[in-house]
């Protein structure tokens, strides 16, 4: 068997928290079937000698998840300092699983794009028309309470999500916040990565120290980042994805290096020999305590479910979009038809089709 029985939550949680400069998941699951009981095979009686009957060994955890899976991975905005913090879906990425668990498609919706939120009980939201983003903020508010519930706020993003993708269930996400990633990538040994454009870095000087905020806004030396395959420490994987300032396309040009970062990770990560609860425990405790799942299913699962899915078989596509705005102001982003169209042919089973047939979609 492939050496690739790695943690998907783990490999989510990696990338997303690049993009993000995120460090805490919270692998969020909403199957609630067990695991399935062991099967007991029954022992033969050979002539004069008693056998005594045996049982299999247990099947692995996660043997008995089934695709196909749709998966929500989220960077979270947590600037819990400010006060009346919410936390904010800064990047939302959807991973759809085929139903052999061997192949997957991964795209991004922006940030900013305009939907109809549904009204949520339970934080007193009303519902109306705004940006994606605010879904996890206006889920996540208590009623009588200071304290947000980022549980909550992914609670209404999913919904959102329904209504607006088509696909009825999620089965599985990882929500993460900032801080610590560095430090995981790092354990990694870094990560190696292709980039495409040059970028330069909002945040963070050549030397990594952060730049000097004057004005609203940053000054100094930048780090830069130039064409070509590249080895990235933590820090600096954090920084290149989290960009999206001075790039030709903005915030879609930073969701395609985004989802290059996740294959990039996922083919580091299964240099590790990760396959081996042993090594992968470390891996898992680099994050410390910032580390928490909540739901029916646990990282070690989703690793034996996915344990097939690598990284030529994760096709990543664009979904083209564009700026709204009335009376002159920004009110946000909408896909563009072909975007639109994709999301529908997914949600209908006729994705590889309408890629087919839109094959500039594809990330190459």
């Amino acid at each position: 068997m492939r050496n690739s029985k790695i943690t998907w939550s783990i490999v989510a949680g990696v990338a997303l928290a690049l993009i993000a400069g995120v460090g805490v998941a919270i692998a969020v699951s909403r199957r609630s079937s067990g695991p399935a009981a062991a099967p007991v095979v029954s022992g033969s009686a050979a002539p004069l000698v008693s056998v005594t009957p045996s049982a299999s060994p247990a099947p692995s955890p996660g043997a008995d998840i089934k695709g196909p899976l749709d998966l929500v991975l989220i960077g979270v905005d947590t600037r819990v300092s400010i006060p009346d913090w919410e936390p904010h879906a800064d990047t939302i990425m959807l991973l759809h699983v085929e139903a052999d668990l061997k192949s997957a498609y991964l795209y991004s919706l922006p940030r900013d794009l305009r939907v109809d939120i549904p009204a949520y009980r339970k934080s007193g939201f009303g519902g109306g028309k705004h940006k994606i983003t605010e879904a996890m903020s206006r889920g996540s508010r208590i009623p009588g309470s200071d304290k947000k519930s980022v549980e909550q706020g992914y609670e209404l993003l999913t919904k959102t999500l329904s209504a607006y993708t088509g696909i009825k269930n999620f089965q599985g996400g990882a929500i993460l916040n900032f801080g610590g990633l560095d430090k995981l990538v790092d354990k990694l040994g870094g990560i190696d990565l292709k980039i495409d454009q040059k970028v330069k870095s909002r945040h963070r000087k050549p030397d990594g120290s952060m730049r000097t905020l004057s004005g609203g806004d940053y000054i100094g030396p930048q780090a830069t980042y130039q064409p070509g395959t590249r080895h990235l420490v933590g820090w600096q994987a954090i920084d290149y994805a989290r960009q999206r300032y001075g790039l030709p396309n903005g915030d879609y040009d930073r969701q395609r290096h985004q989802r290059q970062m996740v294959e990039a990770i996922l083919a580091k990560a299964l240099t590790q020999g990760l396959s081996d609860p042993a090594k992968l425990r470390p891996v898992i405790d680099a994050l410390g305590k910032s580390l928490v799942y909540v739901g029916g299913r646990t990282p070690f699962e989703y690793a034996y479910a996915l344990r097939d899915l690598t990284p030529d078989k994760i096709t990543t596509v664009t979904l083209p979009g564009e700026g709204v705005g009335s009376g002159g102001g920004y009110l946000g982003e909408q896909l563009k038809d072909e975007g639109r169209g994709f999301i529908k042919a997914l949600a209908k089973g006729d994705h590889r089709q309408y890629l087919a047939a839109h094959p500039k979609m594809v990330d190459k």
